[in-house]
């Protein structure tokens, strides 16, 4: 089977690969020139562990390959990916015009029936959409092909991508015809040998599905931040609460995490999205719209929280922060919580010294106006503050001692309760973390 995967950024390029990995035959096509040179020279534009190695065994043995030529790419595929970008509006809504021109460029490139799949997150409505515009293409030239549409939205986690795709917790397929079911499920074969589960369904509920499984993450999130707000005021251990509700199975213990909110290129964007799609349907999300608003304050409220580790002035202090990527294992900065965190320390007059494993480079292009700095103990050097905000595998032992030598004052603000308070107060540290 022949596929071709239009968009080689961070779910086109991992799911190309991956189905190459499976053995089939993928084209990546993406407009963007550069792009495609570096997959071509073998370099990879974004950072996730385990993809260099998956696109160059892949492209050696002939089932990869990359090309700027979208309209050869479809006619040689029976399944078309659409993995464009869809980037959020200032509204909360998404912007789908890069959806919306892959599929004009299909609609004039078809030579023969074709199974569309929209990969990339998109409202409810959009695979029909997507039909529509094919086929206003096809009314154009006066052809006459046949074609269906799916949706199969990706559940892949940064930092933990390939695993996903090749273990996932589950497949989800939406389709209105038997044809294009029937290939999709072909196409995953693999994967039934894993006894992977499959969801098949229709398409409106698939582009729904992986609406709600974000929203629903994201909730846990806000919700555990709220009770760790509460515990500060109260004398509680959020991590003991966290751990005495997790252990029960109808909650489940992930995502029950304390600290600055949520970020990435996901969770943010898709409840805004929905927020704003079932606000238009006139079916509004109060509970998403909440989690929204509570992740929002949660961002101000951790400036706040660095704001009094440090006198309460933060005019003429100098803040050393670990960690600006969303998360671990990635190199994404979108909407992630260092963003605001350091516009607001920036704001109240610090300077600020910041390290991160691997995201200092897209960091630089949206924080210019920070020092950066070669490890953790040189964004220390001479600071008020060590502030931990992502919590890298490195930053969990740090040599405590080089740390405060480091610092001006022995001040410790651990936005991800990696540290024990305990501890920390006993070697020297004025320590402050969320919840506890």
């Amino acid at each position: 089977m022949n596929v071709c995967v239009i968009g080689t950024g961070y779910v086109g390029l991992v799911t190309g690969a991956c189905f190459a990995e499976f053995g089939v035959n993928v084209i990546c096509a993406d407009k963007d020139a550069r792009k495609i040179e570096m997959l071509e020279n073998g370099e990879i534009p974004i950072y996730e562990p385990g993809l260099d190695a998956v696109v160059e065994r892949n492209v050696r043995e002939g089932r990869l390959s990359f090309t700027t030529e979208t309209a050869d790419a479809i006619r040689s595929s029976l399944v078309i990916f659409i993995a464009v970008g869809t980037p959020a509006r200032d509204d909360g809504g998404t912007d789908l015009t890069f959806v919306d021109t892959v599929a004009q460029e299909i609609g004039q490139a078809i030579n023969g029936y074709k199974v569309v799949v929209t990969k990339s997150t998109v409202p409810v409505g959009t695979s029909y959409r997507v039909r529509d515009l094919i086929q206003a293409e096809l009314e154009k030239s006066g052809g006459d092909i046949d074609f269906s549409v799916a949706s199969n939205p990706e559940f892949l986690r940064e930092g933990a991508a390939i695993a996903d795709f090749m273990r996932p917790d589950r497949i989800v397929i939406g389709a209105d015809d038997e044809a294009a079911m029937a290939i999709m499920k072909d196409l995953y074969r693999p994967l039934y040998l894993n006894e992977t589960p499959f969801v098949l369904t229709n398409i409106s509920t698939a582009e729904l599905t992986k609406y709600a499984a974000n929203a629903f993450l994201a909730t846990k999130i806000s919700f555990i931040n709220e009770i760790a707000n509460l515990c500060e005021a109260v004398g509680g251990d959020v991590q003991a609460i966290a751990r005495g509700i997790g252990l029960d199975g109808r909650i489940g213990k992930k995502f029950l995490h304390a600290g600055p909110g949520f970020g990435g290129s996901c969770f943010p964007k898709d409840t805004r999205s929905a927020a704003f799609f079932a606000r238009e349907v006139g079916c509004e999300l109060s509970v998403v719209e909440a989690v929204i608003d509570v992740n929002e304050r949660q961002k101000a409220r951790m400036v706040d929280k660095i704001k009094a580790a440090v006198g309460g002035d933060l005019a003429g202090k100098t803040i050393g922060i670990l960690g600006l990527s969303f998360k671990p294992e990635t190199d994404d900065m979108r909407d992630a919580p260092a963003l605001d965190i350091v516009a607001g320390l920036v704001a109240g007059g610090a300077s600020v010294r910041a390290f991160d494993p691997v995201a200092m480079p897209e960091a630089a292009k949206l924080l210019p106006d920070i020092t950066y700095c070669k490890d953790a103990y040189e964004a220390c050097e001479n600071a008020d503050a060590m502030v931990l905000v992502t919590e890298w595998n490195q930053f969990r032992m740090l040599d405590l001692e080089r740390v405060r030598q480091k610092l001006r004052n022995p001040v410790v603000v651990d936005l991800r309760n990696v540290y024990d308070p305990k501890p920390m107060h006993e070697a020297g540290f004025s320590y402050s973390c969320v919840g506890r």
